[in-house]
C-alpha cells in the first residue's frame, strides 16, 4: 500500500465515523420503535430510493424479512418499491417518473403501514411525492436522509439525517442504519 492510498483510506474511514457519530440517536430510536410496532401489528414497511438508495432499499427489505426472522420465525412484512422494474418503467413511461413509488403506494399501502424513504438529498420529486401520498393514506413516514435533509425532512414523521454533503458516507451510514435496525429486531426476546 502506498502512503497516499493509506492516507486516503484513513481519511475516508474517519469521515464515515464522524458522520455516524453525528446521527441523532433519538431519531434512530423512534425509527426502531415505528418499525418494531409495524412488525408486531402485521403492517407493511415500504422502502423507496433511487440509484444507490434503491440498492439500500432492496438490501433493507432482504434484511428486515429474512435476517430479522432468524430468531422469531418471521420477519417484517416489507416491500422495496424500487424492485419491480417492469412496474417502475410502466408507471414512469405511462404516467411519470415522479409517480413510480406513489403509484404503487396508492394500490398497496394501508393506514398504519410505514414508508421509509432513502435519499441522499431529500429532494427527489418521486420521493417527495411518495411521502405526500403515504400521508394521505395514513401511512407513517421515516426518512433516511443526507445533507440537511432537504424538503423531505419537514415532511416525514421521523427524519434520520446523515449530516454530510458526500454521497459515499451518506449511503454508508444508511446501510449501517439498516443493519442496526435489523440487528435490534433480531435480538428481541
Amino acid at each position: 500500500m502506498t502512503s497516499s492510498s493509506k492516507a486516503f483510506v484513513g481519511k475516508y474511514l474517519a469521515k464515515v465515523c464522524k458522520v455516524l457519530q453525528s446521527i441523532d440517536a433519538d431519531a434512530v430510536v423512534a425509527t426502531i420503535e415505528m418499525v418494531e410496532a409495524a412488525m408486531h401489528e402485521g403492517r407493511t414497511v415500504f422502502l423507496a430510493g433511487n440509484g444507490g438508495s434503491a440498492a439500500t432499499a432492496s438490501h433493507m427489505a432482504n434484511d428486515l424479512l429474512k435476517t430479522a426472522a432468524k430468531k422469531h420465525g418471521r420477519g417484517v412484512r416489507v416491500v422495496a418499491l424500487s424492485d419491480n422494474v417492469p412496474l417502475l418503467t410502466a408507471i414512469g413511461n405511462d404516467v411519470s417518473f415522479e409517480e413510480i413509488f406513489s403509484g404503487q403506494l396508492e394500490s398497496l399501502a394501508r393506514s398504519g403501514d410505514v414508508l421509509v424513504v432513502i435519499s441522499g438529498s431529500g429532494n427527489s420529486p418521486n420521493i417527495l411525492r411518495s411521502i405526500t401520498v403515504a400521508k394521505s393514506i395514513g401511512v407513517r413516514t421515516i426518512g433516511f436522509l443526507g445533507m440537511d435533509g432537504g424538503k423531505a425532512k419537514a415532511m416525514v414523521d421521523v427524519a434520520v439525517v446523515v449530516p454530510s454533503d458526500d454521497y459515499g458516507p451518506i449511503e454508508d451510514a444508511h446501510v449501517v442504519l439498516n443493519h442496526l435496525i435489523t440487528e435490534y429486531l433480531r435480538e428481541l426476546p
